[in-house]
């Protein structure tokens, strides 16, 4: 590695560690806002303070962890929150310290410098790192106790006792000990039930009225620290009772689905752990442990973010989908990746649980003896051609990929970008007397530019029933659904054409919401004395600052740029860059017109509103065309393994383009005229005693270069080769071996394949006049020359 790459490395990783430090500032200040007295500790009964642990209905832990936060009891409240807090942070930071030298070999240098910082600072974001700065959670021990039993303590019985001391602080950890069988160190599986089974007896000793309510009352702590139903409680027992379940069929029910997973994931995680992915195995116990658990809190659910170690996917394009997933999972309130609507509170109230359930029981991740663990199929890129601009610099700052993206990580990319879009709009500026004065400006300026026929608009349409109803239909309805619905046509026809529009939606949006910030804008449906009616959203209360509910939905002032007729025009110009036909092209640009009509008709928007949503995407457009080039590319060069790697994982054949020969290279015809050959080049270390077949999902050769079918073969067509019998589809190729194969395909040619399988990069398909001594090919055994 260059001394430039190690010089960027280095301020990557200094970066990031900078960020894994305000990230920590950030709780301590959290910590330093101190509530009032008492507050902090009102709910929690520390041993040595007058009570029982469990009196105050906030702490949920095991007596023994009462016993391990004993010398805490004598702070005072800021300083405990302090003391905690920073615990906290420590036992955390020790945490991805351990992970990120536990990562799987081979490990490339970069993920080695990087790993550290970068799952320390995930870790210090997540909202279970968040949470248990919380009084008496103490679940970041826990799961550093048992990395340190598994990765870094030297012996079995030791690390047996650290992984015991971990399930007696969270008894669910206790099936750590099967991890520990099953992986083959019995005697550090026997320690550890043994150190369990003493730390209880020890709490049993010195708390036995709270050991009596913690393990008998409540079988376990089911119920303490907090609502079983509610939606902190990420478990199957929590979510069977959020679903209205209850009594002896709920029990009964989650017993049969904890059994399940535990055996599933126990299993999965031995697996793992004999392939050598040993942080992953320890992952997918810890999700096994919180999903099985009567009582699985949010705080108790780091262990879904060590499962960002397993790689998923056969493709490049595909390693991020899971990582993203876990983070964003992990990181995000769930009602920012769901929308609000009933049909998915199931699954909104769930995410972290399923997360969970996703790393025990379901992600297929790979192994290391696959052949895609350390070489995924390469992602596809196209080359921008020409810009017509000459004069436009051109900054390549992204390939444009040709491949079509991973519809989960799109989908959760859009849900999770509009969320940040509504929120940023709805903080931005909204002082009512800078908006109204914005929006005399604006009157003011269009009067002057003789444009202010917003009024005029507004009552004629009003005076016009249907007029009016259609343009409120068309304000409030098409707004979202055309350009979702022109992303999902791009998405599933045109992938490469997608991420472009994709792309200048973002850029457009961003730029907005920089408009919004910078210049709050009355628009005219809120401004007073001016006459103009709210069509859409009835009657307003100028009188009133909030101006009614409509204020709570959205930032009412967020008018500069019109986004409404931005979209619009973004689907109009989409629509008539890339749609075939005439009549499509001609909806495409009628949209952004009637757009125009309803958003000054329903007095939404001024008419400089609807010329600021055109700037903002035509600079989205160009942003795109400087950083990535034209929208029309052509296909990269691709090495040819690679491609013959991305047919073998996707199943089809990619044809390749005959290669003209070098010059000066020459073959005699029967004549003795010499004409030049055309080499499809064809390197394949599969070739040598494989038999190909026409059926392009069981040929054994990844290429595919000898098949019947017309339209997936590499080589030509083999339709009237007499050594090899084509029936479209269903040929029957000879076993090729070392030798040379002649196949024909029309008089006079033929293909001659050879193939070296040490290297592969011996064998070309040549098509030249066939010899006077044809090498005649049985079926299935080639022929001796």
């Amino acid at each position: 590695m260059g001394g430039a790459a190690e010089g960027r490395l280095a301020a990557v990783r200094l970066l990031l560690w900078a960020l894994v430090g305000a990230l920590a500032a950030r709780q301590v200040a959290a910590a330093l806002r101190v509530p009032p007295p008492g507050e902090w500790l009102g709910g929690l009964h520390l041993p040595g303070l007058t009570g029982s642990l469990y009196d105050g209905g906030r702490f949920g832990g095991t007596p023994f962890a009462g016993l391990v936060i004993k010398p805490l009891s004598g702070f005072a409240d800021q300083p405990l929150e302090i003391v905690w807090t920073s615990l906290t942070l420590l036992f955390t930071a020790a945490v991805g310290l351990v992970a990120a030298r536990a990562l799987p070999d081979p490990v490339p240098r970069r993920t080695a410098l990087l790993a550290a910082p970068v799952l320390v600072a995930l870790l210090t974001a997540s909202i279970p790192v968040r949470e248990a700065a919380a009084p008496g959670r103490t679940a970041v021990l826990p799961v550093l106790l048992v990395l340190l039993a598994v990765f870094r303590v030297p012996g079995e019985r030791p690390a047996g006792f650290l992984a015991g001391l971990a399930a007696a602080l969270q008894p669910a950890l206790l099936l750590f000990t099967a991890l520990l069988w099953l992986t083959g160190r019995r005697a550090g599986a026997r320690t550890a039930a043994g150190s369990f089974a003493g730390a209880t007896v020890l709490a049993w000793a010195a708390l036995p009225r709270d050991s009596w309510t913690y393990w008998v009352d409540h079988l376990a702590g089911t119920g303490l620290g907090g609502d079983p139903e509610g939606l902190a409680n990420q478990s199957l027992h929590g979510a069977l009772l959020r679903l209205g379940l209850s009594g002896p069929g709920e029990i009964a029910l989650y017993a049969v689905l904890a059994a399940a997973v535990a055996y599933v994931g126990l299993r999965r995680a031995a697996r793992y752990a004999a392939d050598g992915q040993l942080l992953l195995a320890v992952a997918v116990t810890g999700c096994v442990a919180v999903a099985v658990a009567p009582t699985g809190w949010r705080h108790q659910l780091l262990w879904v973010l060590l499962a960002v170690a397993g790689r998923t996917g056969r493709r490049a394009a595909d390693r991020r989908v899971w990582p993203v997933a876990v983070v964003l999972a992990m990181t995000l309130p769930s009602d920012v990746l769901l929308p609000n609507l009933a049909v998915l509170a199931p699954v909104r109230d769930n995410v972290p649980l399923l997360a969970a359930l996703a790393t025990a029981c379901a992600v297929p991740f790979l192994t290391r003896t696959s052949p895609f663990w350390r070489e995924p199929v390469p992602t596809a890129y196209g080359r921008p051609v020409a810009s017509r601009w000459s004069r436009v610099p051109l900054l390549p700052f992204w390939k444009r990929v040709l491949s079509r993206p991973n519809l989960l990580l799109e989908l959760l990319l859009i849900r999770v970008g509009y969320s940040l879009y509504s929120h940023i709009r709805a903080a931005a500026p909204n002082s009512r007397s800078v908006a109204e004065d914005n929006g005399a400006q604006i009157h003011s300026l269009e009067r002057m530019l003789g444009i202010d026929i917003e009024h005029a608009v507004n009552l004629a349409v009003v005076k016009t029933g249907w007029l009016e109803g259609f343009f409120n239909f068309y304000y409030t309805s098409f707004h979202f659904v055309v350009p979702l619905g022109i992303l999902a046509v791009l998405y599933w026809r045109r992938p490469g054409d997608y991420r472009w529009a994709r792309a200048s939606l973002g850029l457009a949006t961003v730029l907005a919401l920089i408009g919004f910030w910078l210049y709050p804008l009355a628009p005219p449906r809120l401004m007073p004395g001016l006459g103009f009616i709210d069509t859409v959203h009835g009657p307003q209360d100028l009188a009133n600052p909030q101006y009614g509910a409509m204020t709570a939905i959205s930032n009412q002032y967020a008018a500069m740029p019109s986004l409404h007729f931005g979209w619009s025009l973004w689907c109009g110009i989409v629509i008539v860059v890339l749609a075939p036909k005439a009549w499509q092209k001609l909806l495409g640009v009628l949209h952004p017109l009637i757009t125009v009509c309803a958003i000054v008709a329903t007095a939404n928007h001024w008419v400089l509103d609807a010329v600021g949503g055109a700037v903002v995407v035509g600079a989205g457009f160009a942003l795109v065309h400087v950083l990535s080039g034209p929208r029309r590319t052509r296909p990269a060069p691709q090495t040819e393994a690679a491609a013959d790697t991305e047919a073998a994982a996707d199943g089809v054949a990619l044809p390749r383009p005959r290669v003209p020969e070098a010059a000066g290279r020459r073959r005699l015809s029967r004549a003795g005229v010499p004409e030049r050959t055309e080499p499809l080049r064809h390197p394949c270390p599969a070739m040598d005693r494989r038999v190909l077949s026409g059926s392009a999902r069981s040929a054994r050769c990844a290429t595919r270069a000898i098949t019947g079918d017309h339209r997936r073969s590499l080589a030509p067509t083999l339709g009237r080769s007499p050594a090899i019998t084509a029936d479209r589809g269903r040929s029957r190729a000879p076993t090729l071996g070392r030798s040379r194969v002649i196949t024909r395909d029309r008089p006079g040619m033929a293909y001659v394949g050879r193939c070296r399988p040490a290297d592969g990069r011996g064998g070309a398909w040549e098509v030249g006049p066939l010899p006077s001594r044809a090498r005649r090919v049985s079926r299935g055994r080639p022929g001796a020359p």
